[in-house]
């Protein structure tokens, strides 16, 4: 489906060149009352607009996809996949597409790996291999670590661009051009309380890095990226 909801249909091969990252769901996230999934609206710091999802899982995947420095874009089911299997017609809508900054798509299908039944099994191994046939990665991914998961999730409470500052930009790249910890470099550019909200902005976009595999504290090891 292209941006305007306009449907399409291609072959495999010719899929290769449409920019799914920018084109609308195929399908609608409904929501009714005792629902077990929650669908919602994540918005997005790389596209600059919301995306639905139809699970917290596949939101904490928006998420990552969201922070990732190598995502230049994302859409969420936008395209229908088709195939034959015992004579009938099957199809299925990845989660996610995305278009990396070389040029390259990755396909991203969340589901619980405990919850895998057969009849999804088929339409991933389906899926895995038309990306393969196309040059994309196929990822069917579960739960985050929670870590690493908690740390972004705090990151992107900060990934709006008011949140950067020019001034204040500037001297958290000159105060950690060598590795400081967080609390003493934010408290050598000036008051935290105005300074954090933007070494966190920085740590989403991927100016300041540290480790995110250990729980993101006032000891943490921040460095400009340049000097990573």
């Amino acid at each position: 489906m292209d941006r305007l909801g306009g449907e399409h249909h291609v072959d495999l091969h010719d899929a290769a060149v449409v920019r799914f990252e920018d084109c609308r769901p195929v399908r609608s996230f409904p929501s009714w009352k005792g629902q077990r999934n929650y669908p919602g609206l994540w918005w997005s710091a790389t596209v600059g607009r919301h995306v639905g999802y139809e699970s917290w899982l596949e939101r904490d995947h928006a998420m990552l996809l969201d922070f990732d420095s190598q995502v230049t874009g994302f859409a969420s089911q936008p395209m229908w996949l088709f195939w034959m299997s015992g004579g009938r017609r099957r199809s299925h809508a990845p989660d996610w597409f995305a278009r990396r900054s070389d040029g390259t798509g990755l396909v991203v299908d969340c589901r619980p790996l405990d919850r895998i039944k057969p009849r999804d099994a088929e339409a991933f191994e389906a899926t895995e291999r038309a990306c393969r046939e196309n040059g994309w990665e196929f990822r069917l991914v579960g739960a985050p670590d929670a870590v690493q998961l908690a740390n972004v999730r705090w990151l992107a409470g900060y990934r709006h661009p008011r949140h950067r500052v020019a001034a204040v930009v500037d001297r958290l790249l000159d105060v950690f051009d060598r590795e400081t910890p967080l609390r003493v470099g934010a408290e050598r550019v000036g008051d935290p309380i105005a300074v954090l909200p933007v070494l966190f902005h920085l740590l989403w976009s991927g100016q300041l890095v540290t480790d995110l595999s250990v729980v993101l504290g006032e000891y943490a090891l921040i460095r400009r990226a340049e000097a990573a």
